[in-house]
């Protein structure tokens, strides 16, 4: 790790005596972790009087550095992704100072720019997110910066990087939040929506842990916590929430879940784990809980308003009220698209077999939802253990967005997808468990069969 940030401390002294007056470009993936990565970026530079210009993009490919070649900036950033893009920056933007801030795995190209990645490091890509290496930048600009840890916390929550603990560099970030004291860190249940829904509809609408009788169930699980001791209405008749549990409620509420999942094989750290919280946010505001303000920013970059996530970030009043209004929009667009997903999985849209699944959306889905609608379907149980799940949409462009997610599979999807979309004229990359792509509409069907000859399988049909 010594040697990944002490090239780092050399790339911000690079940048340091190149920066001048002039705007510095900022381009940022549109997912939570790019958009909090964006964001400490360009507060970092306002507190140093740079000004800023700033995009999101669902992928960083050549059509979009070569557009960057005909801007007129001397120093550009790309927060999020970028490295599987080298021989495009080497070729449209030579002459610039190109800073790269990205975690995902990459070929090894020879470039005069700044590839600001752990990897180069035999850093694994689940120890720091996209905003975790940007904070680290801005941490090295201005030790002031410290304030924004808890905005490197939450690209590494989007990335799922929370989920076995935080190691190595973002151990380390935690740190920063915890001595600045502005996130609370406690055990709790592992669900998402603690702060914004009510008890029994947190626990029955729950895709991260199934409970028998109770997951999809709201009755049910008004009698579950009746029959623990546990009041589902306050003494002002509001339905009440997690975080309004006393110690002894919380730990009766964890012990039972615990108990009903013993025959599954959820771990207890799939059930209960670190919650991390915002100090100065009020209780029931969304972006109170880190996990929450993750899924806000992925609501604005997925409906293609990523400004209004920086703003929230930025700590906007109007913003962040944008942003809630736009989540609401977001929930509607998943459940859409969830729809779909159900309706259609017996006709030529979707293959099933074994160990893989094809879901082609076409113009069905949008293509900045893709990897969000897969996520949630490797969660949800209804495909085999082991099994590659593909997802694919049109994008307004003659592209495919292709999404790869694996249900406790080996596979290494990043490998695969960036060898399949090169083969194809694309770009692709991400990690080993979740990655994407985006090859041009022409081929659609060659990708396909490319996927079903991997797999040994011809037909095309179900």
């Amino acid at each position: 790790m010594n040697n990944f940030l002490s090239y780092l401390k050399e790339c911000v002294d690079v940048f340091k005596k190149n920066v001048s007056n002039e705007p510095v470009r900022i381009l940022g993936h549109l997912d939570s972790d790019g958009i909090s990565s964006s964001s400490i970026l360009i507060k970092a530079f306002h507190r140093e009087g740079i000004k800023v210009v700033y995009s999101s993009h669902r992928q960083a490919d050549e059509k979009v550095v070569k557009e960057l070649g005909r801007e007129p900036y001397k120093i550009y950033f790309f927060v999020d992704f970028g490295s599987n893009v080298l021989k495009f920056i080497n070729e449209y933007l030579n002459g610039k100072k190109v800073f790269i801030l990205d975690h995902h795995k990459f070929e090894d190209i020879k470039t005069e720019h700044y590839n600001i990645n752990q990897n180069k490091f035999n850093i694994d890509d689940n120890c720091v997110s996209g905003a975790g290496i940007a904070y680290l930048f801005a941490r090295c600009l201005n030790p002031r910066n410290k304030d924004l840890s808890y905005l490197a916390l939450i690209g590494a929550i989007g990335d799922n990087q929370d989920k076995n603990g935080f190691s190595e560099i973002n151990k380390l970030i935690v740190n920063d939040a915890i001595e600045f004291g502005d996130v609370d860190i406690k055990l709790g249940l592992s669900f998402f929506g603690a702060q914004s829904r009510p008890l029994h509809k947190l626990i029955s609408s729950s895709t991260d842990i199934f409970i028998p009788g109770i997951t999809g169930n709201e009755v049910g699980a008004k009698k579950f916590l009746e029959d623990l001791g546990i009041d589902v209405m306050d003494n002002k008749g509001q339905y009440r929430k997690a975080f309004d549990l006393n110690k002894e409620e919380m730990n009766k509420l964890i012990t039972a879940i615990m108990i009903s999942k013993i025959e599954s094989k959820d771990k207890p750290e799939d059930i209960i784990g670190n919650i991390y919280t915002l100090k100065k946010e009020e209780n029931g505001e969304t972006v109170k809980d880190l996990k929450e303000f993750s899924t806000l920013l992925n609501a604005c970059g997925r409906l293609n308003m990523a400004s209004l996530g920086v703003g929230t970030c930025l700590g906007d009043k109007n913003f962040k009220l944008k942003a809630y209004e736009l989540l609401k929009n977001y929930k509607n667009e998943i459940i859409n698209s969830m729809n779909w997903v159900y309706s259609n999985r017996n006709t030529e849209n979707i293959i099933e077999k074994d160990k893989l699944v094809i879901i082609n959306a076409k113009n069905n889905v949008k293509d900045t939802m893709i990897g969000t609608v897969n996520s949630i379907l490797c969660k949800s149980g209804i495909f085999n253990d082991g099994c590659l799940v593909v997802s694919m949409a049109y994008t307004l462009d003659n592209n495919i967005k292709i999404s790869l997610r694996s249900i406790n599979s080996e596979l290494d999807l990043s490998s695969l997808i960036n060898e399949l979309c090169i083969k194809l004229n694309g770009v692709g990359g991400g990690h080993p468990n979740a990655a994407g792509g985006l090859i041009p509409t022409a081929k659609e069907q060659e990708f396909i069969s490319e996927i079903l000859n991997r797999f040994n399988l011809k037909e095309i049909s179900n």
